[in-house]
């Protein structure tokens, strides 16, 4: 019936120790903008189990397809309809948004665009906003393991931006203030901005 679902085993990985965090980061909080929604499981998988949250899944057009049967088959019924945002391309148009979540997104994106990313994030988010940034990071210029070096060697060779350095995105980031870092499975980390 949903045959158009896309899967991504990183993100039937992570699910768990994600919402596990999220559910604490955003207890809070009342409209979650996904910057990057993939396949759609993130939001199909972390709405249900935050009821009290309105899930604004973005990305692009090709990808909604998949995100729409995630949702449609988790029943769901506070996961917005997909958006196209791209940064660097669209605007921010989201009204009520308190908090961002994005996973995965920025080593794949162009050093301009992370720093566009995370610009654009501590503009519009307002205050008592959280944005929470999964993924694999690099800490004062090292890697955190071998295997995410060899990670970042890999996605440069096939063109992509690379693994950032939280001291990089700090400095992106004014005025978010890093309010933890939590360590996560397969050498990543939940980054916890706030404003």
């Amino acid at each position: 019936m949903f045959d158009n679902k896309d899967f991504s085993q990183p993100c039937e990985n992570n699910k768990t120790p994600i919402l596990t965090q999220l559910r604490e980061l955003f207890a809070n909080q009342s409209k979650v903008l996904e910057i990057g929604s993939g396949t759609g499981q993130h939001a199909a998988f972390f709405a249900p189990a935050l009821s009290h949250l309105t899930w604004q899944p973005t990305d692009i057009p090709d990808n909604h397809g998949s995100i729409n049967a995630w949702v449609a088959e988790s029943q769901c019924s506070n996961v917005l309809s997909p958006v196209e945002f791209f940064i660097g391309k669209d605007k921010w148009t989201f009204s009520g948004v308190d908090s961002v979540f994005s996973a995965n997104t920025t080593h794949i994106m162009q050093p301009h665009e992370a720093q566009l990313m995370m610009e654009t994030i501590a503009v519009n988010l307002p205050k008592s906003g959280v944005f929470c940034q999964y993924g694999p990071f690099k800490i004062d210029g090292n890697f955190t393991s071998d295997s995410n070096a060899q990670f970042d060697q890999s996605l440069r060779q096939r063109g992509y931006g690379g693994i950032r350095d939280i001291t990089e995105l700090k400095s992106w980031a004014v005025p978010l203030t890093l309010d933890d870092m939590i360590q996560m499975p397969a050498n990543n980390h939940l980054l916890v901005w706030r404003k």
